[in-house]
């Protein structure tokens, strides 16, 4: 355990060295690598790519473009014409690739949690004002949402949804942008690029090494309510051939007005925001995908539901590491595997 009682600060550009089109020898005589780095948005958020290859920016960044469409129009809450949104209307039953695979992933880390992550959510999360709908201002009626909201009601048999209630509705915020961090990540080694960091909203996947024949450093931010900022981090870890991502509760938030913080971590069983004094959960597992979902499931369970004991399974049974950040009084408390302490 370690206590930290403030938070490093570093710059971005420190922490990703990336000289755009330019030569790096890596290790002496092997054969100089020309790094790229492009960057742009999507998912409606930022994202950067850095990668070895002999493409050029317009071809990453179409293929970005081109994969964050895809993702946007199978997977949205927000688009209304996506095809989750129209499955959540109730328009359609057939599923693509991507809605099953993240369907599948998803059961995996239900039953790994015993319900606390659920991607049936999104009456919770439409109703607390975090699903594409605003709120009301009004409290929910957890009990008559409840009963739509389970993973046991769902199924997809022949390439089509079946929902015990067609109120069941589905929400991949919690998986959707580890799972297109992912999508980057095979497109760029399908063009032949085995170097390479892709960054969407802070989920990450990398392979192989930086411009500077290292392993990839990471930032895990500082968990304060309201941080923006690029530059405040608590820890640099360094990393290679794996997805990162992190789950917290500092930035989408708002408060009732007698004065109760609504975060928009929502446990599925009770129907309520997880208030607890884990301020974020990250995550490291071999896709990004996995790692996004691990790091809200653990935020779900909170400090005392458990998150803890099961991240240190997680890291026996399947290799994946964990850094938790903890409210101890004025200071931050650390549970995290034994390679990120200092």
């Amino acid at each position: 355990m370690l206590i930290l009682a403030k938070s490093y600060r570093f710059s971005l550009l420190s922490l990703l060295v990336v000289l755009a089109f330019s030569l790096v020898s890596c290790r002496g005589d092997e054969t100089k690598k020309r790094y790229i780095k492009v960057e742009g948005e999507a998912l409606g958020t930022f994202v950067a790519v850095t990668c070895n290859t002999d493409k050029d920016e317009a071809d990453i960044a179409e293929m970005v473009s081109r994969v964050d469409s895809e993702a946007k129009a199978s997977m949205s809450i927000f688009d209304g014409g996506s095809l989750l949104s129209r499955i959540n209307r109730g328009e359609t039953d057939v599923v693509d690739r991507h809605i099953a695979r993240n369907i599948e992933i998803a059961g995996r880390f239900t039953e790994l949690s015993g319900g606390a992550y659920d991607v049936t959510i999104k009456p919770l999360t439409e109703a607390w004002g975090f699903a594409a709908k605003e709120r009301n201002g009004e409290e929910p009626n957890i009990d008559s949402l409840l009963q739509f909201v389970g993973f046991e009601k769902i199924r997809v048999e022949d390439a089509r949804l079946i929902r015990d209630d067609e109120r069941v509705q589905l929400d991949f915020n919690s998986i959707a942008k580890g799972y297109t961090v992912d999508l980057v990540a095979e497109e760029l080694e399908s063009m032949g690029t085995d170097d390479y960091l892709v960054n969407i909203g802070g989920e990450i996947r990398c392979k192989g090494e930086n411009p500077k024949g290292e392993n990839w450093s990471i930032a895990i931010e500082t968990p304060y309510d309201g941080n923006f900022e690029m530059d405040s981090y608590q820890k640099i870890v360094r990393l290679t051939d794996c997805g990162l991502a992190t789950s917290g509760n500092y930035r989408r938030f708002y408060y009732t007005d007698d004065g109760r913080k609504v975060a928009h971590t929502i446990d599925p069983r009770t129907g309520r925001s997880v208030i607890s004094d884990l301020l974020s959960a990250t995550v490291v597992a071999p896709t990004c995908a996995e790692a996004d979902a691990a790091a809200t499931m653990f935020m779900a369970m909170g400090s005392e539901g458990g998150a803890l004991e099961l991240a240190k399974r997680c890291e026996r049974e399947y290799g994946w590491k964990y850094y938790f950040i903890y409210a101890d009084g004025e200071q931050y408390r650390i549970e995290c595997s034994d390679e990120f302490r200092d």
